[in-house]
């Protein structure tokens, strides 16, 4: 296997990522962005490099002997006008910021580009760990009713169309009706404003209605965006009185996925991979 070079942002999906490697025998460095990354990285070997030191980060990485990399974790849109870049990050900044214009999409393909163009060969999270991705059916002991499977592929739909604009990954639907769709706040914050709507439009504990649905943007770069859920997820889904969550299977990955699953279990939630309209990935 190629020495991986882990780029870090925040959450749990970096630290699955190093703690995988460890156990599989994978060489290892991780860049731990700063402000990002969280502290359990420090642990493994690496550096911590600021977001815009892009020829620190690419020197540091040949250094250690990289040949592959992998960019995971929660990383949000810079300001532009205050970050502090290195001779490489400055040179790169113009097309950066047009880039950042046409949406989040744009930019991460813009930076995936910079580090092929060094030779490194780019993995997603879902290459590194095969075992992430949501798969066809249902994940624990609870399961859709056929009334739900009607905002479950209402969900999906909007999802699918949200992303086709570039706009986020999730949408609630309830009986039929989107209660909320997710845009730069996360998916996180959408649930919470969910869970703040009058529960004649949302379910609420001991009587869940409708559903979360997450789905990949058509132009994505799946390799460094896939969507995302877990413990918080759920959690999120089980206050904002949903009855579960949905994703395509191949094309969502599922972290702390023990810990996720026994959580929709204790709290009555379904989680559920259905067929993808596009082609699953290698």
């Amino acid at each position: 296997m190629e020495k991986l070079g882990l780029i870090a942002g925040g959450g749990s999906l970096p630290v699955e990522i190093a703690e995988h490697c460890e156990k599989a025998g994978r060489d290892l460095f991780v860049v731990r962005l700063k402000g990002f990354a969280g502290p359990e990285l420090a642990s493994f070997p690496g550096a911590e490099i600021g977001i815009a030191e892009l020829g620190k980060c690419i020197a540091a990485l040949k250094r250690a002997g990289c040949q592959a990399v992998c960019l995971a974790g929660n990383v949000s849109r810079p300001d532009f006008s205050s970050l502090k870049p290195d001779l490489r990050g400055l040179a790169l900044l113009p097309s950066a910021v047009v880039a950042a214009r046409k949406g989040d999409d744009a930019l991460l393909r813009l930076l995936v580009a910079e580090f092929e163009k060094e030779g490194f060969a780019v993995e997603g999270a879902h290459e590194v760990m095969d075992d992430l991705r949501l798969p066809i059916g249902a994940l624990g002991r609870h399961h859709p009713s056929d009334v739900v499977m009607a905002d479950v592929e209402r969900a999906l739909e909007v999802a699918r169309a949200i992303g086709r604009l570039d706009i986020g990954q999730g949408a609630v639907v309830c009986d039929g009706l989107v209660l909320a769709v997710e845009a730069q706040e996360g998916t996180d914050a959408m649930l919470a404003r969910t869970a703040g709507l009058p529960e004649a439009l949302r379910g609420r504990p001991g009587a869940p209605r409708g559903v979360l649905a997450k789905a990949p943007k058509p132009i994505q770069e799946t390799r460094v965006d896939m969507p995302t859920v877990g413990l918080a997820t759920v959690r999120g889904a089980a206050r904002a009185g949903l009855a579960g969550i949905v994703g395509e299977a191949g094309r969502l990955l599922v972290l702390d996925r023990e810990a996720m699953i026994a959580e929709a279990d204790a709290l009555g939630l379904f989680i559920l991979g259905v067929e993808s309209i596009e082609p699953m990935e290698p």
